[in-house]
């Protein structure tokens, strides 16, 4: 059965436009099948896909002469009289694949659809040489809504004490188990563990090792062991490199390779000033509840966190607040909304939200919360998008 995604309309938007489409997220987040979707409904029959994974398929597109790949296509029953779509899924098993790209598209009406497992990977792959000429769409795993449907769960667009009873038992799993497709579709929790794992091994065995240009990977593997605890915190660059063994610069260039793979994000200070927020430290998120807690220990906080950071991430710009000790504001969304999340919501934690929103001048602000409340400026975490 196929589930559609949020990201799907934008996707479909896309059908009849002239820009190269490059999907891109972790591995294991729905890129394949989003792309054999989209297939199906271009209704021309001058339409091929390749899994570039497949050393057949990546040789169509080896040729020296570029011209040269419209005889591979003809196989496939591809004509270049009129125009062609053509679907390259896992572009990162064909390093050179953005030459040919850019060659048939300048010079043949060929739309093209590419998926890639790295940001990384992909950033390099497409150069400025591709400017202009692509969109980019990042896939992560679900959000809770997106959960729901899986799980063929209908949301109710009114909020009322019934529909979250309903829900919660929903986002509890969720924030257990998190919202990879393939572990939210499995019903047995020993499984859905397993697939998790699988999923950890699969990046750090294939984007890890394939990708990164480290010395000593197993320090890379012990620095995720150590980010998992810090969920919800600032990165604090020296102690991390303190507990590794390692210079300050070696962590940051871990820091960015995991997170320009995906499996983290640093969110920024939220700051009128681009300059300081660029410089300010960064607070960090793991890709996936499920992931962070098969990896290590966190408090319930911390993953109910993580959990509103997923919710979030796919629609907003998002930062954090911070104005030394205790005056924070867990995420800034779009420079305008202060969210502060708690499991249970309390009236002091309204005041205290108040005085600090009012500090980092934000007019809008809401505290999110677990437990069942029913206070205006408070939002239930079950009815978070």
């Amino acid at each position: 059965m196929f589930y559609k995604r949020h990201i799907l309309t934008e996707l479909e938007k896309e059908l009849n436009t002239r820009q190269i489409v490059v999907l891109t997220g972790m591995r294991q987040v729905g890129k394949t099948t989003l792309l054999n979707y989209l297939f199906e409904q271009v209704e021309s029959g001058n339409k091929a896909y390749f899994d570039l994974g497949n050393p057949l398929h990546r040789k169509i597109f080896e040729e020296v002469n570029y011209d040269s790949i419209w005889n591979n296509l003809r196989a496939f029953g591809i004509s270049n009289s009129s125009r062609v779509y053509l679907f390259l899924d896992e572009v990162q098993n064909l390093p050179d694949i953005s030459r040919s790209v850019k060659y048939l598209y300048d010079h043949w009406d060929v739309k093209f659809f590419l998926t890639g497992s790295s940001s990384f990977y992909l950033k390099n792959l497409f150069p400025e040489s591709l400017a202009g000429r692509k969109m980019i769409f990042e896939l992560f795993p679900l959000t809770f809504e997106e959960f729901l449907q899986f799980n063929d769960v209908r949301k109710q667009k009114e909020s009322s004490k019934i529909t979250y009873e309903i829900y919660l038992p929903y986002y509890k799993e969720f924030m257990e188990y998190g919202g990879f497709p393939s572990v939210v579709l499995e019903k047995d929790p020993q499984r859905k563990k397993k697939l998790l794992n699988e999923i950890f091994t699969s990046y750090f065995e294939l984007d890890v090792k394939s990708l990164a240009d480290f010395k000593d990977i197993s320090k890379l593997r012990d620095l995720i062991l150590l980010l998992v605890p810090r969920i919800g915190s600032k990165i604090e660059i020296a102690k991390l490199a303190d507990s590794l063994n390692l210079s300050r610069e070696t962590i940051y260039s871990y820091l960015s390779f995991l997170e320009q793979t995906y499996f983290i994000t640093l969110l920024s200070k939220y700051t009128r000033s681009i300059d300081r927020q660029a410089a300010g430290s960064k607070k960090l998120f793991l890709c996936d509840c499920g992931m962070a807690n098969i990896l290590g220990r966190t408090s319930g906080g911390q993953i109910f966190e993580q959990s509103v950071f997923q919710n979030l991430r796919p629609f907003h710009k998002i930062n954090y607040y911070s104005r030394g000790g205790e005056n924070e504001i867990d995420f800034v969304v779009d420079g305008k909304k202060g969210l502060e999340v708690k499991v249970s919501a309390s009236q002091r934690d309204l005041v205290n939200l108040a005085r600090r929103a009012q500090a980092a001048k934000i007019s809008e602000k809401y505290l999110v919360s677990l437990e069942y409340k029913e206070e205006k400026e408070i939002i239930l975490a079950t009815d978070l998008h």
